[in-house]
């Protein structure tokens, strides 16, 4: 049985972190294969994951729209290769960006071969792993894929949960078979408050758990390492890991 687990929250709360963090622990799991899917346009889940990226699905459907075909190949068949080539090869995980939004313009064809190619993609694997933006825009697309789990990551401020409230009520509308969306709060400098807690409780959101500030990621996101690569017994690692426990099927 396949599993589909996407991240949603504003920038700035860590939510690229987590979502690295959920691919290791699958791997960890044996919940292979596993495809990562940064949805963010303003991507970097491949420098939480430590791994490059030449091509985005973006750019690719960009270049279609622009013509930008050799002679003798469709444009039907030149997108799938290059859609093909754009996904990341890792040892434990692949991984594909989505890139830039759709820019000025229309072209039907190539965002239903997007969409179609990430259809049968996602059906490849047996864990699919996606980071968003605030917006579901990406995940709308994944029409013949529905998302098991919905993870709003959100600081304690009371801007950051108006947002995770506004991504819930959106994940809700859109006809995407949400099954469970959770909220966690990210980057605390102790436990929530009351009044943090309170505003929670009024959001309808159900808490998964909270993960405080930590030096050692911090070091790791400055210096530009890898932070999935984080020791084992590091308190993040260890209390994130046990968050994915209680959604992860065993």
């Amino acid at each position: 049985m396949s599993l589909s687990i996407a991240f949603s929250g504003k920038g700035g709360t860590g939510k690229t972190t987590l979502a690295g963090m959920l691919v290791r622990y699958l791997i960890q799991r044996n919940k292979k294969p596993i495809l990562a899917v940064d949805a963010d346009s303003n991507y970097n889940l491949n420098e939480v994951l430590g791994v490059d990226v030449q091509e985005t699905l973006g750019g690719v459907r960009e270049r279609m729209k622009k013509g930008d075909v050799p002679s003798g190949m469709t444009k039907d068949r030149f997108m799938s290769m290059q859609l093909e080539q754009a996904i990341v090869e890792a040892e434990d995980f692949d991984l594909v960006v989505m890139g830039q939004p759709e820019g000025q313009g229309c072209y039907c064809a190539a965002n239903t071969l997007l969409s179609d190619f990430l259809g049968k993609l996602t059906a490849n694997y047996q864990s699919v792993v996606m980071d968003n933006e605030a917006g579901m825009e990406h995940i709308s697309r994944l029409t013949t894929k529905n998302i098991d789990t919905l993870l709003v990551v959100s600081d304690p401020s009371r801007r950051g949960l108006q947002a995770a409230q506004r991504i819930n009520e959106l994940a809700q509308s859109l006809n995407i078979g949400v099954e469970e969306i959770y909220l966690i709060l990210n980057n605390l400098q102790q436990e929530p408050s009351q009044a943090v807690m309170d505003i929670v409780e009024q959001s309808g959101l159900k808490l998964l758990g909270t993960v405080c500030a930590d030096s050692t990621l911090a070091e790791y996101d400055m210096a530009g390492r890898p932070t999935a690569e984080l020791p084992e017994d590091n308190p993040v690692v260890q209390r994130v890991f046990a968050m994915f426990d209680k959604i992860v099927p065993k």
